[in-house]
């Protein structure tokens, strides 16, 4: 037997944490991962790991796991040849689009999509030649605001301000759970000894959230929101800080502040304070102590982006951390200089250029809301969309209206799906094209390292060798460009392998071929455990990429939304709002099928205060039926003291109970999926993002 051991980012999260892997080559059984722990070298992770990371071993030796492509054949799944298949999805396409129009075609692209960098570099060699404007993806169930904010504001939508939480004295959560989900827009592996260092330095950490989450649990403050409420809460906080002179001046060039203090001026924490159930000397006292700290910086994540209000929630955490002179602030708020950057090599984007063909929801950055993916599969006449293509997603458990979704799916004329699994959502497809696994890839996180805590940049190489006949994912989309382009006469420019597009990127960017750091491929590979380049600094000005090159506080499409604000009224007294939660051996959809992650006792029930149990003559334990506007599911209900009253809890990506799913772990476990009750007509109106918290929702006994 041999022994290696290999070096490589964890890709199952946006932590992306360091792992030290090791394989052994048996005689006969080839090359057997032993051993998955994290690596105490790397630079950026320091030996942290979660249970995610050991479960890579599951996903490889998964026996559901597709290795071929598949077609469907009535009610069968049959292999068939890679060439074959890609000339089929070229034939069928060209077909749709020839008969009904260009965007008869729809795109679905999932979150597992920014974890592998074949996929971002090549996805759209061949989605691009489809020139669809039905592109939808799982940006718009997820964080959408955050980069339609900044975009507005800052002039490019990935020009996103970070906590720097190593070094502030007071951090304030909204609608985050770092302990479950590692960090999120936010990559920060061991959040959890992070955390605790602010309060170790004297500092503060304040979470706000309907229920007390495990990172409630560690903060020194924890306040519960009414869901939907946290634009209240945000406003009340602005207005006092304007209000009592709490201000400090920002070295950044800035215009519309005036504008901004003149529009929420009505906004006081007294008229907030029934919307968001805080009480209005509370929401004083917290601007107070965040504009009184050294240091300070405001955060907001998945629960103020999903819901009514994301926009806005998004933009008034921009304004807090501005307005008290926290925002590109050592301690503050600050963004990343990654090592390949997309901010510098890519344009600022653009928004509401199109909409929507039935419901007129606006497009970001090309991208349509997914709320309306189903109603243009279904709704008829010219447009309507009759072929689509899914690309390492599960929109029916992970969008809202799941049942409406299916039921679109089930009308296509034509649907593939580039996934490793047949799931709730590729079951409808007539063609299945798996990739090779995660471990038998190389690894380049463009994405989080745009987002991280610290400049950091690492390449890793391939643990486990390419299959015989297997394809990278990237390798399938030129597969298919190259088949589309023969069939559609439509000229195709050559491309480069990822990992030259990787080098390319790292030697012309701020560390290359330039700087002493003289970055390249080649200095990665002779560095296995990362490269750390920094803590962050302030860099905003230089990189803002609005079209006067100065921060603009005061849109005109956010004050534009004021009035919907405006209008918003407390919920009934005796309403029930649902809201999600992570785990953090759970990642949306996608982590259901491996033991080790789904071991122990189920996680998947609704959590609800004893005080709403008891009220509707309800016990802890019961099966009950809970319904909304859209659907009813049946799902375990589970007495918590941690649920604020009138809020009930219900993590999404469950529900494998689906005819036809082919995993075969999940399907033992398959638990209710939150998305069955969502409301595809509830999103934030001026990005189109879902309003996946805050659902009005009734509960019964079963």
């Amino acid at each position: 037997m041999t022994k290696t051991l290999h070096h490589r980012a964890c890709h199952l999260c946006e932590a992306i944490c360091g792992l030290t892997i090791e394989t052994t080559e048996v005689e006969g059984s080839g090359v057997q991962i032993t051993s998955i722990k994290g690596d105490p070298q790397d630079s950026f992770s320091r030996g942290h790991i979660c249970p995610k990371a050991v479960a890579l071993q599951d996903i490889q030796n998964d026996p559901d796991r597709l290795r071929q492509p598949m077609q469907r054949v009535g009610s069968e799944w049959q292999p068939i040849e890679w060439e074959d298949a890609f000339s089929l999805v070229a034939e069928r396409l060209a077909a749709i689009q020839e008969r009904h129009g260009q965007n008869a075609v729809a795109v679905y692209q999932g979150n597992p999509s920014v974890h592998n960098y074949g996929l971002m570099t090549h996805s759209n060699y061949f989605l691009g030649l489809l020139k669809t404007r039905n592109r939808f993806s799982a940006t718009s169930v997820d964080q959408l605001p955050h980069h339609l904010t900044s975009h507005l504001m800052y002039g490019h939508g990935l020009l996103l301000p970070i906590p720097d939480i190593d070094h502030t004295d007071f951090m304030l959560i909204l609608g985050g759970n770092p302990l479950a989900s590692n960090g999120s827009i936010m990559t920060v592996p061991d959040v959890e000894k992070r955390l605790k260092a602010i309060q170790a330095r004297g500092g503060k950490v304040v979470v706000v959230d309907p229920r007390r989450s495990e990172t409630a649990a560690i903060a020194d403050q924890h306040l519960f929101v009414r869901p939907g409420g946290d634009a209240a809460l945000l406003f009340g906080l602005l207005n006092t800080l304007f209000a009592e002179g709490l201000t400090r001046d920002s070295h950044l060039p800035v215009d519309g502040l005036d504008d901004v203090r003149e529009a929420i001026a009505g906004f006081t924490a007294e008229a907030m304070s029934p919307l968001c159930a805080v009480p209005a000397e509370q929401i004083r006292q917290l601007a107070r102590d965040f504009a009184a700290a050294p240091t300070a910086v405001c955060y907001g994540r998945m629960g103020v982006s999903t819901q009514a209000f994301g926009t806005l929630c998004h933009w008034l955490v921009q304004l807090i951390n501005l307005v008290t002179g926290n925002l590109d602030r050592v301690g503050g708020a600050l963004c990343t200089e990654p090592a390949v950057d997309l901010v510098a090599s890519t344009s600022g984007g653009h928004f509401n250029l199109w909409q929507s063909r039935v419901s007129g929801r606006p497009e970001y950055g090309g991208e349509l809301p997914v709320s309306a993916l189903a109603e243009e599969m279904l709704t008829e006449g010219e447009g309507q969309v009759r072929a689509l293509i899914t690309v390492a997603g599960n929109p029916v458990l992970s969008t809202p209206n799941g049942r409406q979704l299916e039921q679109a799916l089930d009308g296509l004329e034509f649907m593939v799906s580039v996934d490793l699994y047949i799931n709730e959502t590729t079951r409808y497809a007539d063609l299945i094209l798996p990739s090779t696994s995660a471990l038998e890839n190389d690894h380049y996180d463009t994405t989080f390292n745009m987002f991280a805590v610290r400049n950091v940049t690492r390449f890793n190489r391939a643990i486990l060798a390419k299959p015989q006949g297997a394809l990278h994912d990237w390798e399938i989309f030129v597969g298919l460009a190259k088949a589309f382009a023969v069939k559609t006469g439509k000229e195709l420019k050559p491309t480069i392998a990822p990992a030259q597009m990787i080098d390319r990127g790292l030697r012309m960017g701020l560390y290359g071929d330039a700087s002493e750091h003289k970055l390249s491929l080649a200095t990665l590979f002779d560095h296995p455990h990362g490269v750390d380049l920094g803590a962050l600094k302030p860099n905003l000005t230089p990189r803002l990429k609005t079209a006067n090159q100065r921060v603009q506080a005061a849109p005109v499409e956010i004050l534009a939304d004021l009035a919907r604000f405006a209008a918003l009224q407390a919920p009934a007294a005796d309403e029930l709002l649902m809201i999600g939660r992570r785990h953090v051996r759970s990642n949306n959809s996608w982590m259901h099928n491996y033991h080790r992650l789904v071991k122990g006792k189920p996680r998947h029930q609704l959590l609800m205060h004893p005080d709403d149990l008891a009220s509707r003559g309800l016990s802890d334990g019961q099966r009950v039926r809970v319904s909304s506007r859209v659907g009813v599911i049946e799902v375990e209900v589970v007495a918590s003291l941690d649920m604020m009253k009138g809020v009930v809890s219900l993590p999404h990506g469950w529900g494998h109970a689906r005819p036809g799913v082919q995993m075969t772990i999940a399907s033992g476990q398959p638990g209710s999926s939150a998305n069955d009750l969502t409301d595809e007509c509830q999103l934030d109106e001026l990005s189109g993002n879902a309003a996946l918290n805050g659902v009005p929702v009734t509960v019964a006994a079963a």
